[in-house]
């Protein structure tokens, strides 16, 4: 016969530590991004151009789809961020949610756009590019 687990209540509080700690991370996170949202669209930008992984006809343009980007997902709720980000979770061991949620615009939505010309490299490349600028600018 199977046993019903229960949790005991040490265990409980350790997990509920854990879940505040996490969840207060990701709105830290989401606050410090709603500050400096254009600046960080604006480095991502550069970057991608720098390492040639996006080639565009209008820099502004990849820009300010970027900072569209990032204004969204300072916006939505949870689960559109999950169901955004799904497809990628597992390009990297750990990954910033923040990081994720651009790379998928990129590959996903970017790449369609009228002022992009083609996307190079591998979703993992694209990734570390972002999530080099993200770290610097946004501490989780």
């Amino acid at each position: 016969m199977a046993r019903d687990y229960r949790p005991n209540v040490r265990e409980s509080n350790v997990i509920s530590r854990l879940d505040s700690a996490k969840e207060a991370a990701r709105t830290s996170a989401i606050n410090q991004l709603y500050e400096v949202g254009e600046d960080l669209a604006n480095r991502i930008a550069m970057k991608l151009l720098e390492e040639n992984l996006i080639e565009t006809k209008n820099k502004k343009e990849l820009e300010r789809q970027l900072a569209g980007c990032i204004k969204t997902l300072v916006a939505a709720e949870d689960f559109d961020v999950q169901y955004q980000i799904a497809p990628l979770r597992t390009v990297v061991r750990r990954p910033n949610f923040i990081s994720l949620y651009i790379t998928a615009f990129i590959i996903e939505k970017l790449i369609n756009h009228r002022t992009i010309i083609d996307i190079y490299g591998t979703d993992e490349e694209i990734y570390q590019c972002v999530n080099s600028r993200v770290s610097r600018i946004i501490r989780m």
